[in-house]
């Protein structure tokens, strides 16, 4: 009989982990508590409009490539992506609206017109970034982070030599760029990474390279496009995907864990990955003795942002929107400060809106916008109806400026969702949007163990572990977990 594994959530992580485990050979059970995939992914239509709850950016098309290609699959056996051009908007203050362009040498110009001389910088910085992509995301995050040796190799301590470590984000975009508005733009995709560009390694200028270099990208039909295909992967697989079943308990004798209690009763297993929050896993799921970190730990960790997102349902077009724009017409340093710093709601937000409606004609009806409004918030903050709307009516009337057009007079469905939200759906650790933060006191060994230290066959998977948060990490996570069982619960194959 082939190995029973029970996998526990099936957002990315999850489904990653079950479809690479059934591929190996196990007997393969994917119990999700919500009713449907996607965890953070998932979708809902209403209205006539169809809306993607959580990732809206697609970045790293390799990664998703690579994946699929584990199974002899090609993304483009399970959804259409294009690229898009220009990239995302940035609105920033003056209001300046500034479309960064797919081309590079287009790209070039821009960084010039903003600072002379700084187009030719722009390469060399891009060169640097590539290098750290290619190791970051080639070597480094394939680690399990289970022991100081897995870092042994001399050619990987040469590696992490260049990968700027030890230097900080704020300080490594300043050798480069000087003028606000470049800086606001390289140092924007670490906002969600969980730190200050000068608590941020520069390492995570890799983040640049998958932005500028690498291009954004859209999945027709929607980012769950891509959970639908994983979907159909895992069932490809042989993995058995149920519903509305959450688990009450991680059941475990003499130090191992022999299955999940459900409501509907117990379900014995060989190993256990909980692709669900981690805190909630350990902290809600396992007796006390079983468990490997304290509350205190928890509560000493750095979070990632929550968010506070509004799905809107608009009547009609809006001019002068792009599929992704970029609200940087407030201070920068201010918001992050009161994201990570002092965390409080913000007192003048940065936010993004989404327009997938601008590419796509299937997610709103004909003559309509389908709008996602995003502005991330410290976490573990209340969020009652008062202050979302507060924040509701700023975003919107910054929104509405931009468009030249009254906005709020013609939504037609309109949905909020924050840190309670979070935490409902996802028992979310202090309603964070994205997991667990990327400082450098939380890098590889440094974070959650991918592995109970006292349940010998129970394993973790997901943002709040290695390699860290985001959608790309997430599936590179379910993989590495997977590798590590199988080195550990060896069985034939099929």
């Amino acid at each position: 009989m082939s190995k029973h594994i029970i996998v526990i959530g099936a957002g990315f992580a999850g489904l990653s982990a079950a479809t690479t485990l059934a591929q190996r050979g196990y007997r393969v059970t994917l119990l999700e508590k919500n009713e449907g995939p996607g965890g953070r992914a998932r979708l809902f239509r209403a209205e006539g409009f169809t809306f993607d709850m959580g990732p809206s950016w697609y970045w790293m098309p390799d990664i998703f490539e690579q994946y699929f290609a584990r199974f002899g699959k090609k993304v483009a056996d399970y959804y259409d992506l294009v690229r898009l051009d220009p990239s995302y908007q940035v609105i920033f203050k003056g209001p300046e609206a500034v479309d960064i362009p797919a081309a590079m040498s287009e790209l070039r110009a821009l960084f010039e017109r903003f600072e002379p001389g700084s187009g030719a910088r722009l390469d060399e910085f891009l060169r640097q970034a590539a290098y750290k992509y290619q190791v970051g995301i080639g070597k480094f995050v394939h680690m399990p982070g289970r022991s100081l040796l897995e870092f042994a190799d001399p050619r990987l301590l040469v590696d992490a030599l260049r990968l700027d470590l030890l230097q900080s984000m704020h300080q490594h975009v300043r050798k480069f760029f000087r003028d606000p508005r470049l800086l606001e733009l390289v140092e924007f995709p670490i906002l969600f990474l969980g730190a200050t560009s000068e608590n941020t390694p520069a390492l995570y200028s890799l983040m640049n390279y998958a932005d500028l270099a690498l291009g954004t990208w859209y999945p027709m039909g929607g980012m769950h496009k891509i959970v639908e295909g994983m979907v159909a992967l895992a069932r490809e697989q042989g993995v058995q995907i149920e519903y509305n079943a959450p688990v009450e308990q991680i059941v475990v004798e003499n130090g191992r864990t022999t299955g999940v209690q459900t409501a509907a009763g117990f379900r014995a297993a060989d190993a256990v990955v909980a692709g669900a929050d981690y805190h909630h896993a350990e902290q809600h799921l396992l007796a006390p003795e079983w468990r490997t970190y304290s509350e205190a730990y928890w509560d000493k960790r750095t979070m990632a942002p929550s968010s506070l997102l509004f799905y809107l349902g608009v009547n009609k077009r809006l001019p002068n929107l792009r599929h992704h724009n970029l609200f940087f017409d407030e201070d920068f340093s201010l918001h992050a400060q009161e994201i990570y710093e002092d965390p409080q709601w913000p007192s003048r937000p940065l936010f993004y809106v989404s327009a997938p409606s601008q590419t796509d004609s299937t997610v709103a009806p004909a003559g309509c916008e389908n709008v996602f409004l995003l502005m991330p918030v410290a976490p573990d903050l209340p969020d009652p109806e008062a202050t979302r709307e507060h924040y509701y009516h700023l975003m919107m009337e910054r929104l509405e400026r931009h468009c030249g057009t009254s906005i709020r007079d013609a939504v037609v469905f309109k949905r909020s969702y924050a840190h309670q939200d979070f935490m409902q759906d996802y028992h979310s650790y202090k309603g964070n949007a994205y997991g667990l933060a990327n400082t450098l006191r939380q890098t590889a060994i440094l974070k959650p163990s991918l592995k109970s230290k006292k349940v010998s066959n129970l394993y973790f998977t997901g943002q709040l572990t290695v390699p860290g948060p985001g959608v790309p990490p997430s599936l590179i996570s379910g993989q590495v977990v997977a590798g590590e069982i199988f080195k550990e619960l060896r069985m034939p194959s099929k």
